[in-house]
């Protein structure tokens, strides 16, 4: 065996990586092709469902729940773009200020993870509601008319969901800050380059790698959350995780919300493709191939 390898050396990181294709095979791929295979189903669940291939069922749904798939972009987005405006200077923080407290920090950082995501979710619905202590001191101080509300709009939505989900951003953003050099950062100073002109042309360049992943890990979950619609929201800010999880736990219609995940995910993946083909999937890896 160790013969045949020594002769054939590429093999080496076919058998490394085996273990991870089979992994996805298993529980990715073979999931993803019955989930096909469930949305051109036909029938209901007392009657049972049969194998009709029926493709129409995309067409359909696309034209039924395209508001929900439009909510579930903007609101992801948004809160993407709110988790890197806040995590950037956080990460920026830690990275070059943290001193001997950087261990302390980033625990602080990932310290909402070890409360269970609902209780998360609905604290930020007593945090917002319309007399609770956020809105109703500012009310009480006048700052803010008696009908200002944030609860159960896209404002409180989008907080949930970039509260939730901050920490995926600025992890990434601070392993690649903390890997930046400073004697670049002095080189740049000693160059007479200003704060913002050193944040832009040396900081942000370097920290893209954190940026590219930080991005990936809050958009892709974010985009499918359907617990902050659920309980900050309202009928008109529902997700298409809301119609996905509706359809198979409450109306048991399972083609629908098969073909919905389907499309989900298919949506998600082709963006990650053009994302990563676009931003550079070597920033990724840390180094430009060749």
């Amino acid at each position: 065996m160790f013969a045949w390898l020594r002769r054939h050396p590429s093999a080496t990181a076919y058998l490394l990586l085996a273990p991870g294709i089979l992994y996805l095979a298993l529980f990715y791929v073979w999931p993803t092709v019955g989930m096909f295979l469930v949305s051109l189903e036909t029938g209901t669940i007392q009657t049972g469902y049969t194998q009709s291939w029926n493709f129409g069922v995309y067409p359909q749904v696309l034209g039924e729940y395209w508001g929900d798939f439009l909510n579930s972009i903007l609101y992801g987005g948004a809160a993407t773009l709110a988790t890197f405006a806040i995590g950037f200077p956080l990460a920026w923080f830690v990275a070059f200020r943290g001193g001997r407290y950087k261990t302390l920090l980033l625990f602080l950082i990932i310290a909402p993870f070890f409360t269970s995501f609902i209780l998360r979710t609905i604290s930020w619905k007593i945090i917002l509601a319309d007399n609770g202590f956020l809105l109703g001191t500012l009310k009480d101080l006048g700052l803010l008319p008696d009908e200002t509300r944030i609860l159960a709009t896209p404002v409180a939505v989008i907080a949930g969901i970039t509260y939730n989900f901050l920490p995926f951003m600025t992890l990434p953003l601070y392993v690649a800050l903390e890997k930046i050099p400073p004697s670049v950062l002095e080189a740049a100073q000693d160059l007479y380059a200003d704060p913002l002109s050193r944040l832009r042309r040396v900081t942000l360049p370097l920290a893209m790698p954190g940026v590219i992943a930080g991005s990936l890990l809050t958009f892709i979950p974010a985009v499918g959350d359907f617990v902050n619609a659920e309980l900050l929201g309202n009928p008109r800010t529902t997700m298409i995780g809301n119609v996905i999880q509706a359809r198979f736990l409450k109306v048991s219609d399972y083609p629908t919300g098969a073909a919905l995940a389907f499309i989900l995910m298919a949506a998600i993946l082709t963006g990650v493709l053009v994302y990563a083909r676009l931003a550079g999937t070597e920033e990724l890896y840390g180094a430009r191939a060749g």
